[in-house]
């Protein structure tokens, strides 16, 4: 299991596809099943390892408070995103924009487990002080 980039990402920001600050960027949980390839393009790709569970929607959340910051090391963040009230288990989230017409995955992230809120818990990701993504 990994995290990385997907090359489809690489491409779209290369050709002026992708707005990390005004596209619907959205973050799906998936179960063990799934595994990481960075020559995935869209979410049809990997919807079969979706998650199901009380607090979930399909399709995943929503991030908002996106910003890019420009500097010697340039950074995509967004605000935390939790699922409040839940009870599912996830080991993966990927990270994609909803914009577009295949929703062209961006991300993925390996949980290194399963993450499980407790019954009626919250699930919240918190973003790294870097940044979700990062460019030096």
């Amino acid at each position: 299991m990994a995290s990385g980039i997907y090359n489809r990402f690489k491409a779209n920001l290369m050709n002026k596809v992708v707005d990390l600050e005004a596209d619907v960027i959205k973050v799906m949980l998936l179960n063990n099943s799934h595994a990481f390839d960075a020559a995935h393009n869209t979410v049809s790709e990997i919807v079969a390892n979706e998650i199901t569970g009380t607090g979930y929607t399909v399709g995943g959340g929503v991030l908002a408070g996106m910003a890019v910051t420009q500097g010697t090391t340039t950074k995509f963040d967004a605000t935390d995103l939790t699922w409040p009230n839940s009870n599912f288990s996830a080991y993966f989230g990927v990270i994609y924009d909803a914009s577009l017409v295949g929703s062209d995955l961006i991300a993925c992230l390996d949980f290194g487990g399963a993450v499980v809120p407790s019954n009626g818990g919250t699930l919240t990701i918190q973003w790294d002080a870097a940044g979700i993504i990062t460019l030096a």
